[in-house]
């Protein structure tokens, strides 16, 4: 078995087209997990990791794949994520049991809208990465903006362990400036790691680079710092443990360079996950919903969280990250959340799409169960007491179409689709229109409903009507409100009784039930109804009847009846009560906005910016490059449907952008 320290459970996470797939494939020939390069877009295979049909008609990552490597004595398990928006569900469950990252850039975008989003990720989950710089290749590179944008726009002390030689058409290599060699890449795929002496031309500028380095990590060690100023050669061991020991406490973001389509940098990268990112012993401890710790030590008892799952044709893959103990395949273990014995048939180690049985998992270890019928974010113990792993951030939908089957046989299929899909995505909703009666699907966007639509037709040949994409608007209040109401019905048997006082207020947060009653005004029993009536009434709000956020219920009192009372009476006052409420707190409709990023040629500049504006857009600034302008504006998503037309209209097709839901604001 492979000691926990020699492990890396690392993601690989961008915003879209920055080359995180083609990073991915090189990872898996050099360390030999494939013996072939296939590429995202150019015919063949396919790259390894985006194996689903729609992945490689649109060329894009839609759902993360697992995988795992060897590079020299350290085992590392993979995840590659999407880049899009759209399917961030998918970095923010990664990102959630992994231990390491890296994220990577493009050298000639730099931090782009997703990259924001997936710093926020990473911050949210405290992990641990490294920056890879790609696409060194491209007109236009410059990695040393690209590393002033990750300091300046994420906040993060972002310092080059290397220094490009070349760049654009003449990027050969990189000067490593720990042990100062210079690095080149050599052969059909890059497979000859050549380390050379640095080229005389570079070598003032190596030097100054060594010397940033150097004396930016010295503020994380004092050895460095007294061999600094004592002028004395640094080893190349310190140096390594010090970058480790500031990138695992999360103050120290190294920063590497490479072209991964020109094979070049990622051998380096390889290197650099080993020495820096952290071992499953090396990550904060982790806590549970109940405020237990949580070691990964394999003798201890079980705690494994499932992040992910996908429904076969045989039955449930569980992706199931384990945090502590060990499991085999026969163990009989405990789901926390529905505190049922669950028993373990096969365990399988993922290749993208592709199976591994495995004897025996232990803490540290990212598995798959066969058949196993759970939730998305269950966590199985294997004793007592039962405990839950914290639950991840969901995003909340911002966009709904309404579908009907074509005929009456498709009803049944597009049923089992759906019911699938809404179990394996926490970011699909299902609804019925309460006036029309069709089925209501809610996404992240109108790419991650199209995907959907596409699978509907393609796994299970339902065809459906489509009906215009609607706007996820919902409702809240101005001001605080008081209720005080009385839930009484006498109906020749036993009557039914609840009366319940308390107020409203506006929060910052969805939803929060604050429980006030003392002196056994309301039974404790049926405080749990009071809150399900609370939440039920926020479903439907009493303007247009979006569901209704930020609203804070505080019950302070009320009465009962020895005889009449029961948890259906106080449920139905609580929601009656709320809907009084709401409607004297002064409703008003929030809307979804959107950040949105377009790149464009300099000559279009003028045209976006004005077509923005005239959907509501507010611009918030825009950056010039070579050529050509970013520009980054905050636009109601009422307004972007339709818009990757317009754009190629007004620019000829030569511009892009990319869309990402940023908050709600009065409509």
């Amino acid at each position: 078995m492979i000691p926990r320290t020699r492990i890396r459970n690392i993601g690989i996470s961008a915003h879209i087209d920055s080359g995180k797939t083609t990073l991915s494939e090189r990872i898996l020939f050099y360390t030999g997990r494939i013996h072939a390069i296939e590429e995202v877009r150019g015919g063949g295979k396919g790259a390894t990791m985006d194996f689903m049909p729609e992945e490689k008609l649109h060329g894009i990552t839609i759902t993360s794949a697992a995988t795992t490597c060897q590079w020299h004595d350290t085992q590392i398990n993979l995840i590659d994520t999407p880049g899009h928006v759209d399917f961030t569900i998918e970095v923010e469950r990664a990102l959630r049991v992994l231990d390491g990252a890296v994220m990577v850039l493009c050298a000639v975008a730099g931090v782009q809208s997703q990259s924001i989003t997936v710093d926020r990720q990473m911050k949210r989950y405290r992990v641990p990465r490294l920056a890879f710089i790609n696409k060194m290749d491209r007109t236009g590179a410059d990695p040393f903006r690209v590393v002033q944008g990750i300091r300046d726009r994420l906040q993060l002390n972002a310092i080059l362990l290397q220094y490009p030689i070349g760049s654009e058409d003449q990027f050969q290599g990189v000067i490593d400036l720990v042990e100062m060699t210079a690095d080149y890449f050599e052969g059909e795929n890059g497979e000859n790691w050549l380390k050379k002496p640095i080229p005389e031309s570079l070598i003032d500028e190596a030097q100054q680079a060594r010397e940033k380095l150097l004396d930016t990590l010295s503020l994380f060690s004092e050895p460095m710092t007294e061999m600094l100023l004592a002028g004395e050669e640094i080893p190349k061991e310190l140096i390594w443990e010090t970058i480790r020991q500031a990138t695992l406490s999360l103050e120290f973001t190294p920063v590497l360079l490479g072209s991964a389509f020109k094979n070049k940098g990622v051998q380096n990268l390889l290197d650099a996950v080993t020495l820096y990112l952290p071992s499953p012993i090396d990550r904060e401890v982790v806590k549970t919903a109940e405020s237990v710790s949580v070691y990964p030590n394999p003798d201890a008892s079980l705690v494994a969280l499932a992040f992910k799952l996908t429904v076969e044709s045989f039955g449930q893959l569980t992706y199931t990250r384990i945090y502590s103990g060990t499991l085999k395949p026969g163990d009989t273990v405990y789901n926390s959340r529905t505190e049922q014995r669950v028993q373990i048939g096969r365990l399988v180690r993922m290749h993208a799409n592709k199976r591994e049985e495995v004897k025996v998992a232990v803490a540290g270890d990212i598995v798959a169960l066969l058949g196993v019928d759970c939730a998305s974010g269950d966590t199985f113990c294997s004793g007592e007491p039962l405990v839950s792993l914290e639950k991840m951030f969901v995003p909340e939908p911002v966009i709904t179409l309404a579908i009907t089957p074509k005929k009456q046989e498709d009803s049944d299929r597009l049923s089992k689709a759906l019911n699938r899909f809404q179990r394996e995505d926490p970011t699909f909703r299902l609804s019925i229109d309460p006036e029309l009666g069709s089925t209501l699907i809610s996404g992240m966007g109108e790419l991650h409903l199209e995907i959907y639509l596409e699978r509907i037709q393609r796994e299970y040949n339902a065809e459906v009507y489509v009906g215009t994409p609607a706007v996820a608007y919902r409702e809240t209040i101005r001001q605080q409100a008081t209720f005080d109401y009385r839930f009484k019905k006498q109906s020749g048997g036993p009557g039914q009784y609840a009366h319940i006082t308390g107020w409203i207020e506006p929060t910052d947060e969805p939803f929060i039930f604050e429980n006030r009653v003392v002196g056994g005004a309301i039974p404790k029993e049926y405080i749990p109804a009071c809150e399900k009536g609370f939440r039920e009434a926020m479903q439907s709000g009493q303007l247009e009847g979006y569901p209704v956020t930020g609203v804070k219920v505080v019950l302070d009192g009320g009465s009962y009846h020895p005889i009449d009372s029961s948890e259906l009476a106080f449920r139905s006052a609580s929601h009656q009560a709320i809907e009084g409420a709401i409607a004297k707190a002064k409703p008003y409709i929030l809307e979804p906005i959107m950040l949105v990023e377009v790149e464009t040629p300099n000559e279009f500049m003028g045209r976006v910016q004005g077509d923005l504006s005239s959907r509501r857009g507010l611009l918030l600034g825009s950056e010039t490059m070579q050529g050509y302008t970013v520009i980054r504006a905050e636009v109601p998503l009422a307004r972007m449907f339709g818009y990757s037309t317009e754009l190629r209209s007004l620019t000829s097709g030569m511009a892009t952008f990319s869309m990402e839901f940023a908050c709600y604001r009065q409509s």
